[in-house]
């Protein structure tokens, strides 16, 4: 199975050129953060054409995840048990959540397509609610794979933390000063792994930036960051036979500030007895 992610910045800007780079490469399941836009509003008909079936999740013109495949989707979710919300100007346990994670389990392989809160700046309010996120989604991925070891779990999607300094080819992108490289940012990320998951596609290109701002012409001189990832619990990782990084996406017309990850797994033949997911 290929599976990959890639944060489209505007699936209605860009959908012909996210199908026709998903026929291109026979993929068959990809994780989509940044739809911007609500599931009546997603331009449905080039994936159908293509042979994909849907499943989407926006709430507003900000924000938004979706997943097209060829196989069946099962056990859909719009949150993690525990994901926290976000209201500008709120305090408290109870803000509403925002339209960020999408699971679904595919051939008996669990999915989540995540677009992780940005920060927006050391010290902001933002920043209290991304290291959160991290938090809960952290204790998700421990519980998972504490209570269903056997199951392959990914998460997929744009992290927004650039883990290492060879992470970081941007020059404003500076410790002690920017999001996506704090400390404590890049600690939540390390202990999102120990919960029990694994850079899936770094074994195999350890090199590589994933995104690169439309400014001051970051890409041409390649001043990017290695920010989207495809992280697996021990059954899907051990089951990654391939994997890329396709820079080329950032070229052309109207290209999307990200670019596409992509893996091939080979589970064999799926459990039918794995377990239902909420």
């Amino acid at each position: 199975m290929r599976i990959a992610t890639w944060n489209v910045n505007s699936i209605r800007t860009r959908v012909g050129r996210t199908v026709d780079w998903m026929v291109r490469e026979d993929v068959d399941v990809l994780a989509m953060q940044e739809i911007k836009c609500k599931p009546e509003q997603f331009p449905t008909e080039l994936f159908e054409e293509a042979g994909y079936e849907l499943a989407i999740h926006g709430l507003n013109q900000w924000n938004g995840v979706a997943f097209a495949s060829r196989l069946p989707m099962h056990d859909v979710a719009h949150a993690f048990p525990g994901m926290p919300g976000f209201l500008k100007g709120a305090e408290g346990p109870d803000q509403p959540q925002e339209a960020r994670a999408l699971g679904v389990t595919v051939d008996g392989v669990r999915l989540w397509s995540l677009y992780v809160p940005n920060g927006r700046a050391l010290g902001d309010p933002h920043m209290v609610y991304k290291l959160d996120w991290y938090d809960k989604l952290t204790e998700y991925v421990r519980t998972e794979t504490h209570e269903r070891p056997e199951v392959p779990l990914a998460l997929m999607g744009d992290f927004n933390v650039a883990p290492t300094d060879a992470d970081n080819g941007d020059p404003s992108v500076v410790v002690g000063t920017s999001t996506h490289v704090s400390p404590e940012e890049r600690a939540a990320f390390a202990t999102l792994l120990d919960a029990g998951l694994a850079d899936t596609v770094r074994p195999l290109v350890p090199t590589g930036y994933t995104y690169w701002d439309y400014k001051q012409l970051r890409f041409p001189r390649n001043e990017g960051l290695r920010i989207d990832f495809i992280l697996g619990s021990a059954p899907f990782a051990e089951a990654v036979t391939e994997a890329s990084i396709h820079r080329d996406e950032r070229k052309g017309d109207a290209p999307s500030d990200h670019v596409p990850v992509l893996v091939q797994v080979d589970l064999g033949e799926a459990d039918d007895d794995l377990p239902m997911f909420l």
